[in-house]
């Protein structure tokens, strides 16, 4: 039986065909994401934001087309916002170079205020600052939400690593909590009696 034959038996002509049309896809993305990787790599490590996060939110964003323009004016690799691209000094927002240093400066002033939280960071990125003001976190919004997953999916498919934060407090009858909502900390760190 040959393997052609085999593969439409296993698989279905429908898979066989998404299989096909796949790889070219994967195989022009691997293409583009080398074609950046020096700029990543120089401006991540200038700034001390992993190299394999700023790859999956450029994938995320744009998917490496640097002439990639959002419904809601968000422009280039890392879909750098207007104002955003204003504040981070640049004057080109399709300049790859340009785009990507204001990215990377931007993902590591979020990083410090939403102190390393991963979820933050990017509901931050999608939604903007103000958005996780008014719900005091991440933002119900669905499409935050399918950004946070498909952004966290990429970096750990790169070898990234996911760090969730882990609070610790103890409660008002001296017992030790662990718990990854930092809202919850917050909360109940405050009504802790030592």
């Amino acid at each position: 039986m040959s393997g052609s034959r085999f593969f439409r038996r296993a698989l279905g002509l429908g898979a066989l065909a998404l299989a096909c049309l796949a790889s070219p896809a994967i195989a022009a993305q691997k293409g583009q994401q080398a074609k950046y990787d020096g700029l990543v790599q120089s401006y991540a490590e200038k700034h001390g934001i992993d190299p394999k996060l700023v790859h999956s939110i450029i994938a995320a964003e744009s998917d490496y087309d640097p002439g990639a323009v959002s419904a809601r004016g968000a422009v280039g690799l890392m879909q750098l916002m207007p104002e955003t691209a204003s504040n981070y000094g640049v004057q080109n927002a399709f300049d790859p170079e340009e785009n990507i240093e204001a990215g990377v400066r931007y993902l590591k002033d979020l990083s410090r205020a939403y102190e390393d939280d991963l979820d933050q960071i990017l509901a931050a990125y999608n939604a903007g600052p103000e958005a996780l003001k008014k719900y005091s976190g991440v933002p119900p919004y669905p499409e935050t939400t399918r950004y946070i997953r498909k952004v966290k999916a990429l970096y750990a498919g790169q070898g990234g690593t996911v760090h969730t934060k882990i609070y610790r407090f103890r409660d008002s009858q001296g017992r030790v909590i662990l718990t990854n909502d930092k809202n919850y900390y917050l909360t109940n760190k405050a009504r802790t009696v030592f």
